[in-house]
This record gives structure tokens, C-alpha cells and sequence, in this order.
């Protein structure tokens, strides 16, 4: 069985940054994830654009380069891609890990395949960097989990004149609302609390201000969901009880951590705010040899961590190692 110095959890864009950056330092890495490369980017809406400039999204120090201002969702997939064939990475997708057995210098790493078969990796050190976009905030009532019911946006086209319900008040919500009517669907917002969030982006939200006072996007304000019907989403805005029709709906309440399995490995995590315990100047957890890069490192405060900041730890984790 080959030894991995690393073996990196998730290949996502941290995930890749810290293979590359231990390649860089002469040893040998391994990435391996669940899904495709950058998983989590794929299932972005599929006309995405980034919010950040393209040398925010750079990894391995190799320059992204993009036909606009900022990088499409398709480009940014594209350089990730090259990025990964320049290093000459090895990959093992779709390819779930299933438990970390051994412990520092001497790790085993076991996968299950698509087909079902088990693959053991030895490694030296881990690097759990599993993001958070595979696990939605569910919100826990009936229905939730029709057909039509969705937690992830990808496009309006196939709700042109249909009553669409988004469920949702942060920005992934606004967006989805703002494109769905922009294409012609009739859409309800359905916003929990008394307005919308204060961390929506600064253009977006006169846009979306502007959409509702004018009547073109319907939105009800402290909306309790109650259950989910295959026509229609059952809600409680505080002074009734009524029936949203709704062909499709997006429940884009927001993601979260593989806690459970960050857990598995050994990692404690703080009760309230679920941060991992770590030395923040090498990422190093309080299991030895085992260190967390990206999001998973902020626990529920997920608006921390972006590929813009999480893209150094790798730099960070094998400056600690050299």
C-alpha cells in the first residue's frame, strides 16, 4: 500500500490548494472526495457569477483568467480543472470516506466506491477540507422532502408563468427571487424573520426592495412553514394560517459542516458556536496529524470562511509540517 504524506478530504479549491501546496514541498498527496472536482461549485445556479475578482480565486499561484470582470461559475470550473492537470494531482473521486482508522505518521484512510467496493489509503497526516454546501439547513417539516422541493438553485427557464415559492432572506434567497421573476415566474418570498438580511449584497438589496414594493416580487414576512403539499407550501405569518401556491419550491435556508463526520475523526467541537478545537497558527486539531482547511474551520459561522481566505491554509498547513 502507497503512503500518502497527505491525504487531503474534499476537492474542493482549499482541498486542491493544500495537494498543491504539499506537492510544491516535495511530498506526495492525495485528494479525495465524495463527488466530482469542486462538487460544490457544480451545483452553484448554473449562470453564476462570482462576487470576488478572479486573483481572489487563484490557487497554486497560477492566474485565473476570465472574459468579464469577475469569473462565470463555468470558468471558474474550467481553471480548476487546469489547475489540477498543471499539478498533476492525484484524485480519487466519487469516492466516500468512511471512517479515518490509525493515528499520527500512520493513518488509514477508508473508502467505499460507487460501485460499493472498499479502498484503504495510508497516510501520515489528513487534511479534512469537506466544505459545506452538501448539507442544507433543513428546516424539519413535512413535505420538505417532495420532488419539488428543492435546496439548491440552478435555473428559471422551466418556471416561466409558474407560481414559484422561495423560501429564504439572505442573499442565495434574494438572488434566486430576483432571477426566477426576471424570467417570468410569479414568485413568493417566504422570510422568517421580520425583514430581510443584513448581510445582503449592497446592490442587490434596493433591487430586491425595489421588486417587492412595487408588487413584482410578493413576499410575507415572519412566514413559519409549516408543511409542504405537492401544490402549494402551508404557512403561519403571525396573524393566519394560509396556503402558498407553488409549483416548485426552494428552500434556500442556508448550509452547514459535516459536523458528524468531523466528529468521527476525533475532532471536538464547541457545543454552541461547533468550531473546531485547533491551533490557529498551523490548523493542527486536537487530533495529532490531523488538520481542518476552509469553511469547517468557522463551524456555523460559515459567512467567515470563503475560497478567497481558505485558499492559504494549505500554505499554512505545510508551512507547520516543513
Amino acid at each position: 500500500m502507497t503512503t500518502y504524506d497527505i491525504v487531503c478530504i474534499g476537492a474542493g479549491p482549499t482541498g486542491l490548494a493544500c495537494a498543491m501546496e504539499a506537492k510544491r514541498a516535495g511530498m506526495r498527496a492525495l485528494v479525495i472526495d465524495k463527488g466530482c472536482l469542486c462538487n460544490s461549485i457544480y451545483h452553484y445556479p448554473v449562470n453564476m457569477v462570482f462576487f470576488t475578482t478572479p486573483e481572489l480565486l487563484e490557487i497554486g499561484d497560477l492566474p485565473m483568467v476570465c472574459g468579464g470582470e469577475k469569473p462565470t461559475r463555468t470558468e471558474a470550473l474550467k481553471y480548476y480543472r487546469k489547475a489540477t492537470e498543471h499539478y498533476e494531482l492525484e484524485l480519487r473521486l466519487f469516492e466516500r470516506v468512511m471512517r479515518v482508522d490509525g493515528h499520527d505518521g500512520a493513518f488509514i484512510v477508508v473508502t467505499q466506491t460507487e460501485s460499493g467496493r472498499e479502498e484503504r489509503y495510508a497516510a501520515r497526516k489528513i487534511v479534512v477540507a469537506t466544505g459545506y454546501y452538501d448539507l442544507p439547513n433543513e428546516m424539519g417539516v413535512p413535505g420538505e422532502h417532495l420532488p419539488h422541493v428543492s435546496h439548491y438553485y440552478t435555473e428559471p427557464h422551466a418556471y416561466w408563468h409558474e407560481d414559484v415559492a422561495v423560501i429564504g432572506g439572505k442573499n442565495s434567497a434574494v438572488e434566486a427571487a430576483l432571477d426566477l421573476w426576471r424570467n417570468g415566474a410569479r414568485v413568493m418570498l417566504l422570510v422568517r424573520g421580520a425583514e430581510l438580511g443584513t448581510s445582503i449584497k449592497y446592490w442587490v438589496k434596493p433591487d430586491i426592495e425595489n421588486r417587492i414594493k412595487a408588487g413584482q416580487i410578493r413576499a410575507i414576512f415572519q412566514a413559519r412553514v409549516k408543511e409542504i403539499v405537492h401544490d402549494a407550501v402551508l404557512i403561519e405569518d403571525g396573524r393566519a394560517t394560509r396556503h402558498v401556491p407553488a409549483r416548485q419550491v426552494f428552500a434556500l435556508t442556508g448550509y452547514h459542516p459535516d459536523y458528524e463526520f468531523i466528529e468521527a475523526v476525533g475532532v471536538r467541537l464547541d457545543p454552541e458556536s461547533r468550531r473546531p478545537s485547533l491551533d490557529p497558527s498551523t490548523l493542527e486539531s486536537n487530533v495529532k496529524g490531523i488538520y481542518l482547511a476552509g469553511v469547517v474551520v468557522a463551524g456555523r459561522h460559515t459567512n467567515e470562511i470563503f475560497i478567497e481566505n481558505g485558499r492559504f491554509h494549505g500554505k499554512q498547513i505545510v508551512q507547520a509540517l516543513k
